[in-house]
Order: structure tokens, then sequence, then C-alpha cells
């Protein structure tokens, strides 16, 4: 049986590797992530790599193996089940679910997750938009950019929030723009770092570029369940 540390640490290099997937992770970026020191880490590293979970290059830094990518991946995709599980079945705050999940990620059965994922009609992204995985076969590739890169008068619509923190998710929330909702970029000052959107309610809303850069856009007008929107 896989612990849930180990769990925890091939869930954080995958999401670690999509930064770079052509990279190595740096040892000391794991070990800042996982809130270790550097010898924990480097120490949990050996027992994966031994294990013919990931590659180690002691100057380098490491990367998944197929069969650890394929953990990590299974990991998720109970993670994000269980989001939206919590979000649509027992109403809680979309801000919250995530230190939920981070917990019953590691205890929830394939059984009751696969009922989990029946009742909730397969979804493909759990509520902050981050696409759940299949239970077979590969992560589906997203052409999502980040909103700072989309030029003044085109539209777009809100794919996914790269930040679960509760006060950003809450600040979101209250502003109107989670992932499904249209937007047009109004105006983009890069002197002054900010973008100026108009949401579907008529309001202009000004975001500084720390903030923008949270938020994953898909161009045109597509939704997230891949149905044209009127």
């Amino acid at each position: 049986m896989i612990s849930s540390t180990v769990e925890n640490y091939l869930k954080r290099i995958y999401l670690e590797q999509q930064t770079d997937p052509k990279a190595l992770v740096p040892m000391g970026k794991l070990a800042a992530v996982m809130q270790v020191v550097p010898g924990t880490a480097t120490a949990m590293v050996k027992t994966l790599a031994d294990s013919g979970l990931l590659e180690y290059e002691p100057r380098g830094g490491i990367r998944l193996t197929a069969g650890g990518e394929q953990l990590a991946l299974h990991v998720l995709r109970r993670h994000r089940i269980i989001e939206l599980f919590l979000v649509n079945h027992l109403g809680l705050d979309w801000s919250e679910v995530h230190a939920e999940a981070e917990t019953l990620e590691h205890a929830v059965s394939d059984k009751v997750l696969e009922r989990m994922d029946t009742l909730l009609n397969h979804p493909r992204f759990d509520p902050h938009g981050d696409p759940i995985p299949p239970a077979k076969g590969r992560m589906p590739t997203e052409s999502w950019i980040p909103l700072p890169a989309v030029p003044a008068g085109q539209r777009a619509q809100i794919a996914q929030l790269s930040d679960q923190d509760p006060a950003f998710l809450q600040f979101i929330e209250r502003n109107a723009l989670t992932p499904g909702t249209e937007i047009y970029v109004a105006s983009y000052d890069p002197q002054a770092d900010a973008v100026t959107l108009n949401v579907p309610d008529g309001s202009h809303i000004t975001l500084g570029g720390a903030a923008a850069e949270k938020i994953m856009v898909r161009l045109g007008r597509v939704s997230q369940c891949g149905t044209r929107v009127p």
C-alpha cells in the first residue's frame, strides 16, 4: 500500500513538472513546496527512485517515471473528484474544499470514488477549473493562457485558477470571475501592471498583474462542457 506521504510527493512532483515538462524538478524546489528540510526531501526521493517511481540526478533534479506519473494522476483524480463532490453534493464552499480533499484523497476507496464520479456525471473539471484526470489514459492537454496574455479587445472565458488560497477564491467569487465566466478584456496597462475587464453583469473590474496571472483563460466562446455559448 502506498503511504499518504508518498502520494503527496508524487502529486507535488507531477504538478511542478507541468510548469516546464522538459526540465527536471530541482531538489530545492521540491523541499520548499513540501515544506521540509532538504535532507528529508532527499531521503524520500532516494526511496522513490529505488521503487522505480522517479528518476533522480543528484546535481540535476528529479522526474517521475511512467509508473510514478500514473500514481500521481490517480491521486489528483481522487482529489479533484472529491472537491467537486463536496461542493455539489455536500454544499461546502469552494474556497474550503481544497484542504478537505487533501485529507480525504488518501482515504477514499476506488469503489467509492467511481461512485462519486458517476453521481457527478463524469465531470471533466473540478470547481476551480483544474482538469480531472481520466480513470485510464493520460491527462488531456488544455490550450489555456494567462489572462495578461489576452490582447485588449479580445473575448475569453475563464478556465482555471492556479491559486486555491481561500482569500483569493473568495475575491474571485465576489467579483464574478469563476471558471466558465465570459469576459471581455477592455484594456491592459503594462506600466501600471493592470488589466480591466468587462464581465457579464455589465460592470468593470481592474485587476493587478499578480492576481491576473493566476487566472487562466481560453479564447473564444466555448464552454467548459464543450458546447457553444449562445
